[in-house]
């Protein structure tokens, strides 16, 4: 049975506990060493082929997040699974320190391609290198795929201590407002997600399970079990929901149900499933 997780970001569990306990695991938002009030609004604009972003990693902190949010978190009784970044390398090797001696930590994954903030100086491999000398946690490094080569990206956070990938981030996009000619998103730019992106994240994954031997949780544009068994078949061996899930916040539980029934119905678009959408 094929695990499905969501993507980081894209569910609050602990507004919507009945949804995060239809996951095999959940993958928080992002979290840094400091509280991050995240970029101005607006920060999400809805586009063809799926949506923009430009959170800015909005979160409480690392200390905030341990104290608080973690044990409300564990109370669900679902694996959780940690998102960490950071803009260099001692945050990264400083959160996965703290989460270390968690029993609530079952995974930490470390955000190494969030495009919607400053980058690290450090390379990725240099950040898992951090991340590995600071934690025995599992650790799964998440590429963008706005690389030249994913395949020696992956090779290269391999080899320097990730015991898997979450395959794929989202990748910069830009829409315009019709009226005035300026950027939708007050930053301009912001992560584009949603079903365009599912035939560059196949691409991804395919590239980087043919390059290492370590599990992949693949996402990017899944919104049917016909589309999650695509992502297996490229090299995921579990999947992540992201974009589908503001559209169809039930999706968890309906792909599961695709998945086993052999379901190959044509994907829907997100407006299609939004209008479609009702609570069961």
């Amino acid at each position: 049975m094929t695990a499905i997780l969501n993507a980081s970001g894209c569910l609050d569990a602990l507004v919507a506990p009945d949804i995060a306990r239809q996951l095999d695991a959940f993958v928080t938002k992002t979290v840094t060493p400091l509280p991050r009030e995240g970029n101005p609004p607006p920060r999400i604009a809805e586009v063809d082929g799926g949506m923009l972003n430009s959170i800015g990693l909005q979160n409480p902190g690392i200390e905030a997040f341990v104290a608080s949010t973690l044990p409300r978190l564990a109370g669900l009784s679902v694996p959780v699974w940690v998102s960490v970044g950071g803009f260099s390398a001692a945050d990264y090797a400083g959160s996965c320190e703290r989460l270390d001696d968690s029993d609530a930590v079952a995974v930490i994954e470390l955000n190494l391609s969030c495009p919607n903030v400053e980058e690290a100086p450090e390379t990725a491999a240099e950040l898992v290198a951090a991340a590995r000398a600071a934690t025995t946690k599992p650790l799964y490094a998440k590429l963008s795929p706005a690389t030249w080569d994913i395949a020696e990206s992956a090779r290269a956070v391999v080899d320097a201590g990730a015991d898997g990938l979450s395959l794929i981030n989202t990748i910069r996009g830009l829409a315009l407002d019709p009226a005035t000619g300026r950027p939708t998103l007050a930053r301009g730019a912001g992560g584009y997600s949603g079903p365009a992106l599912r035939p560059i994240a196949l691409a991804c994954i395919w590239a980087c399970a043919n390059a290492v031997d370590v599990p992949i949780v693949g996402m990017g544009g899944i919104t049917s079990g016909a589309d999650a068994r695509d992502v297996v078949a490229a090299g995921a061996s579990s999947i992540a929901l992201g974009t589908v899930l503001f559209a169809d916040p039930w999706a968890p539980a309906r792909l599961r149900d695709e998945l086993a029934a052999g379901d190959t119905t044509p994907t829907q678009s997100v407006r299609e499933m939004r209008a479609n959408s009702v609570a069961p």
